[in-house]
């Protein structure tokens, strides 16, 4: 087996990979990691058989000489495989791995799990073989999803939200004025989290010029005035709400509410398969902030976890 790290040159074979890959997602095409190039020292790997076939992709960056991050600019990580992959084919890529690593000057891998949500086909090999090699589990984050085929009730405090919302003309755009919802944004955050976005909207604005299909906006408005707004990270079979701001007349008369309600069933009636809230965790998943998990919860989300490992190559 041939490990290469990732170079500029690779960039096509890369993505063309990854297209058919059936635990794809946007967040690894190329021209997403490049993003927060600066921020994180890119030590991607490409993974060939005997024949020089490439078989699978681990994005990752390096921390600091001892320890590869899968990848710490993702929430979601681990190995990129097509169909081809098979359980023993996994255990000899982790054996391979190791030893490249270690010859590298590694001591330690940071892993990153993808949630069985984000795949097109069941692709969980990399679980069995953290476990062969005795990895740690050292943190697990609860995610809320629907399952939009099989979805459960609402809350019967969010239906008569709902009901009352409905009633007030609120009108829902899809828009890019990205600099407009983010004045929201941030001024939402920081009265009630003390916090500022994941992405600066340089970042975002850039992102969704690259993936227009995958990273969209939704504003709620009245009479023009906007009350609140999402930005949904969409994938094939799976929309996440990555982003959600509220403004305080918003909160009292359910603009977001009404917003997430009008999601869910156009995202349902398009044939989507999940749609993801993101996690409800603080300090590495060992709290558990029970008031936002409740407010997902009462549109009918349930739990589905988000792993991470430590895996030491001694």
């Amino acid at each position: 087996m041939k490990i290469v790290r990732y170079e500029e040159s690779l960039k096509n074979q890369w993505n063309d990979f990854l297209r058919n890959a059936k635990n794809y997602h946007f967040f690894f095409h190329r021209d997403y990691l490049s993003y927060h190039q600066d921020r994180f020292e890119d030590f991607s790997l490409l993974f060939y058989d005997d024949k020089e076939k490439l078989i699978a992709l681990l994005p990752a960056n390096k921390s600091d000489e001892t320890t590869l991050f899968s990848h710490q600019g993702l929430t979601y990580g681990g190995f990129i495989v097509n169909d081809n992959m098979k359980q023993e084919t996994m255990l000899e890529l982790f054996e391979a791995l190791k030893a490249y690593l270690k010859e590298e000057g590694f001591s330690q891998v940071i892993y990153k799990t993808i949630p069985f949500i984000h795949h097109l086909k069941p692709a969980q090999e990399d679980l069995y073989a953290l476990f062969i090699q005795n990895a740690k589990l050292i943190q697990r984050d609860a995610g809320a999803v629907i399952d939009l085929q099989k979805p459960v009730k609402y809350s019967n405090g969010r239906k008569w939200s709902l009901k009352k919302a409905k009633k007030e003309g609120f009108e829902i755009e899809e828009s890019r004025d990205f600099a407009q919802f983010w004045g929201l944004l941030e001024e939402i955050l920081k009265q009630q989290h003390d916090s500022k976005p994941v992405h600066s909207l340089d970042e975002i604005t850039l992102l969704n010029e690259r993936f227009p299909k995958n990273i969209r906006l939704f504003l709620v408005k009245k009479e023009g005035k906007l009350l609140a707004g999402g930005i949904t990270f969409e994938n094939p079979e799976l929309c996440h709400l990555q982003y959600v701001a509220n403004s305080n007349e918003g909160r009292k008369i359910g603009a977001l509410d009404f917003l997430i309600d009008d999601l869910i069933h156009k995202r349902k009636e398009e044939g989507y398969r999940y749609f993801d809230f993101g996690t409800s965790n603080e300090e590495n998943g060992r709290v558990l902030n029970t008031g936002l998990i409740d407010q997902k919860e009462r549109f009918g989300a349930r739990v589905v976890v988000n792993d991470r490992y430590e895996w030491s190559l001694s």
